[in-house]
């Protein structure tokens, strides 16, 4: 099997951060189509109808950007070329750039609460359940993509290091 590019990261280690990163893009993903059932079948009442904003914008959606990053990095596990891992590095950066957009759009809409229809209210309270969740999985995801973004930069200089300290192999004899 072929040696990660991280210096810390075993091959293992790399292979279930990259698993992890699928399922929780995965996990996502079933809750924007969960969201969307959800929030479609609410009846327009007197106070109208519960549309946050992390709907409005997707954000359970973004969990697609989770799973190229997840199988980027076990890519990388199985053909590391400094262009894949470029790419994972890059995805893994994005993944964390998305998921504090999302936590910080999910808190605003934790944080106020319009009133809605009485017919609506069950609707609305259970996708606010479904938001914080999904809170814990942006932070979550976080942690993961700034594992291997970190271990991913520090083996990405170590191979830079190793390659700009290596010597020549026709002078290998003369020493």
């Amino acid at each position: 099997m072929a040696v990660c590019v991280c210096s810390k990261l075993s091959t293992a280690d790399s292979l279930v951060l990259g698993a992890v990163q699928i399922m929780i893009g995965i996990f996502h993903v079933f809750m924007w189509y969960f969201l969307l059932i959800l929030y479609m079948g609410q009846i327009r009442g007197v106070f109208g109808t519960y549309e946050p904003i992390t709907y409005k914008a997707g954000c359970p959606l973004w969990g697609v950007i989770f799973i190229i990053a997840g199988v980027s990095i076990i890519r990388v596990v199985k053909h590391p070329t400094p262009g894949v891992i470029t790419f994972a590095l890059i995805m893994n950066i994005s993944c964390i750039m998305t998921s504090v957009i999302a936590s910080v759009l999910t808190i605003i809409e934790l944080s106020s609460f319009n009133s809605v229809s009485y017919r609506n209210y069950g609707q609305a309270k259970l996708g606010r359940e479904v938001s914080r969740i999904l809170l814990l999985s942006y932070s979550f995801e976080i942690s993961v993509a700034l594992t291997y973004a970190i271990f991913g930069c520090i083996g990405l200089s170590h191979r830079n290091e190793d390659s700009l300290t290596a010597v020549p192999e026709e002078f290998e004899s003369t020493f």
